[in-house]
């Protein structure tokens, strides 16, 4: 005779089901979360206010360190377009996920050991493989041969430039200007320096995407059409440019 205890009808429905189980469980998470929440508030001065301050504080610490960036224009080497005391929001993904910058593109960058210790805002005029030349016949800044129209953003009055130059930018690096190029200490300026007024790709902090103060000025930065029909630089990108003579930095401006 079989002598262990068969299970009841009524001692089965006395189990408590999965979800019964499960929403007890999420019950009793909601509960500990709601009393740290509590005890949290409790401690800090300013109660909830001041913990809702706290969480906004790290979000936009993670956003400015991940995602954008503001950015405050210093000087006024890229007037017109950027006037002293303007702020942007620099993208800091822009160049992150396979994208290099591109000529045109307003780019931030950290200027250590190239150009002084501190952020730069510059305009792309030059990337790795291109030769950038100073000037065509017309005065126009010529890029792998083609002649470029710079007059919807080079600062009214302003020549491309007053410095002749020939160089052949880099592998992974960048020829950058300002755009008002009779008020901006740029590429130009370290012709004959070490790195021969080159910026690494990997010193881009992100590309300028929008101006948002003052908000009578909000707008969205534009990359250029000029350098839209300029071919492609030459395959031995990787070789150094050449050392620019003294000479052609001496007409440079701060």
């Amino acid at each position: 005779m079989d002598t262990e205890a068969q299970p009841t009808e009524r001692d089965r429905s006395s189990r408590p089901s999965d979800s019964e189980a499960n929403s007890d469980t999420e019950g009793r998470e909601g509960r500990s979360r709601f009393a740290l929440t509590a005890r949290i508030t409790e401690w800090l001065p300013g109660g909830r206010i001041s913990l809702t301050l706290l969480v906004l504080l790290g979000f936009l610490l993670l956003l400015n360190m991940f995602v954008v960036r503001p950015f405050e224009i210093p000087s006024g080497s890229m007037e017109s377009g950027l006037r002293i005391g303007d702020r942007v929001l620099v993208n800091k993904l822009a160049y992150r996920f396979g994208a290099d910058p591109r000529r045109g593109d307003v780019v931030v960058f950290d200027g250590t050991g190239y150009f002084g210790d501190a952020d730069y805002i510059k305009r792309v005029v030059g990337v790795g493989g291109d030769r950038v030349v100073c000037c065509d016949e017309e005065g126009r800044i010529r890029v792998n041969g083609r002649s470029v129209d710079e007059s919807t953003f080079v600062y009214p009055g302003d020549s491309p430039s007053t410095v002749p130059f020939d160089v052949v930018v880099p592998d992974g690096a960048l020829f950058v200007l300002g755009d008002h190029r009779s008020a901006s200490s740029d590429s130009r300026d370290h012709l004959g320096s070490p790195g021969g007024g080159m910026i690494p790709v990997d010193d881009v902090v992100g590309r300028a995407d929008w101006i948002v103060w003052p908000t009578a000025h909000w707008s969205r930065l534009q990359r250029p059409d000029a350098y839209a029909r300029v071919p492609a630089g030459e395959a031995d990108a990787g070789r150094s440019a050449p050392e620019a003579k003294p000479s052609d930095a001496a007409g440079a401006h701060g």
